[in-house]
């Protein structure tokens, strides 16, 4: 057994520092994951709640289909209501035509095969409404490669959309929940009228 530092060996006394080093570190090092844990909280903390379209948003919408599909929010609350009605294919559609057309001419070929085949063939996963002609012109012009190729296509699914979903989507409870939301506090239910809208549509009620 070791009497004292001096007569230990130099190994042992290397190993002494080594772990009295350690030990040291160990006690002034935070507790594991405590500052993660803390920053991790801060940023849920902070997190913004989900943003909610305000009144002027809403009147907008009500103006004219145009104004809601041109609003990202817009789109966004016209979806949730296609959700409800089981025809969320229609707007997804839409968007998918939108995104083909900015995209670059390298892409262009196979971004247009897979629409057609989520959207246009007979029997498609998300298979839109089209008449037969229109289906057929739009596989035509696919296998053309045409960056024009679903313009008729989508031309049909918006005027289908703004005939019929549209009229829906402004009586339906989504929307009149969301302007007594943002009424509810100032003028009551100003606004929420939407007998009143004069354009309910591009080519009239």
């Amino acid at each position: 057994m070791c009497k004292g530092l001096a007569t230990l060996p130099a190994t042992c006394l290397k190993s002494a520092k080594d772990i009295k080093h350690k030990i040291s570190f160990l006690l002034q090092k935070p507790e594991p994951n405590a500052a993660d844990q803390k920053e991790i909280k801060e940023k849920t903390t902070a997190a913004p709640a989900k943003r909610v379209p305000d009144a002027a948003e809403v009147e907008k919408w009500k103006e004219s289909f145009s104004h809601v599909m041109s609003s990202e929010m817009g789109r966004m609350v016209f979806t949730t209501f296609l959700k409800s009605e089981f025809s969320q294919e229609n707007v997804d559609f839409w968007i998918a035509c939108e995104d083909y057309k900015k995209s670059p001419p390298s892409k262009l070929s196979t971004k247009a095969k897979q629409i057609y085949q989520q959207y246009v063939e007979a029997d498609a996963p998300n298979e839109v409404n089209l008449d037969a002609a229109t289906r057929e012109k739009t596989r035509q012009e696919v296998e053309s490669g045409s960056p024009s190729c679903f313009d008729e296509a989508q031309k049909m699914i918006y005027t289908l959309m703004a005939k019929d979903s549209y009229r829906r989507f402004l009586k339906s409870k989504l929307i009149q929940d969301l302007c007594q939301k943002e009424s509810g506090t100032a003028h009551e239910k100003k606004g929420c009228d939407w007998t009143d809208s004069r354009q309910v549509l591009a080519g009239g009620a």
